[in-house]
């Protein structure tokens, strides 16, 4: 039977096991899941924090991460500014990116949620307010939610996946990990 496993992902820590990339070790998957044989379904950026999801089947995996499947990802988002029915009509209809044409997506503002402190927190700016959006993509471009936020003119403070199809990562403390229900 497949194992899949929900990770809440903290701000900072690579979506892979090892890290090749500088001299200085980054944080990755390894030290927070010492689990053998799981693999990410999907990656989630450094910069990025929430639901993660790692499985040891091959085919889950492939239709959880790729983008033919259209598995819905949302995403809790803090922006700079406070975007208008005009910027929401514009996220939900596709937003032209350097790559093309997003899908649409669902967008809506939302009081701000009920989340763990970001370490380190976000930066604030006395002068620019700032507010939480829900958005729900069908894809999974490099970057996307950030460059679609930033496309309609509000860029991306904080940014936490929250649901990747039915899993959540509600409940699920940062850098804890659980086995998925059934």
């Amino acid at each position: 039977m497949a194992r899949l496993i929900l990770f809440n992902k903290p701000y900072g820590v690579l979506s892979q096991f090892t890290d090749r990339g500088t001299e200085t070790a980054r944080a990755t998957l390894s030290d927070y899941v010492d689990v053998p044989r799981v693999y990410p379904a999907g990656r989630l950026d450094r910069d990025s924090e929430g639901l993660l999801l790692l499985t040891d089947d091959g085919k889950l995996q492939a239709r959880i991460a790729d983008p033919k499947h259209k598995m819905a990802k949302t995403y809790l988002v803090q922006v700079e500014g406070e975007p208008d029915e005009a910027s929401l009509e514009r996220l939900q209809k596709g937003v032209r990116l350097k790559d093309g044409v997003t899908r649409p997506a669902e967008a809506e503002r939302i009081a701000e949620p009920d989340l763990w402190p970001r370490d380190p927190p976000i930066r604030v700016r006395k002068t620019v307010p700032d507010s939480w959006l829900r958005l729900t993509i069908r894809e999974g471009r490099n970057r996307q939610v950030r460059r679609m936020t930033a496309a309609v003119g509000f860029p991306t403070l904080r940014l936490v996946r929250w649901r990747v199809g039915d899993w959540t990562v509600d409940g699920i403390p940062p850098g804890e990990w659980r086995d998925a229900d059934g």
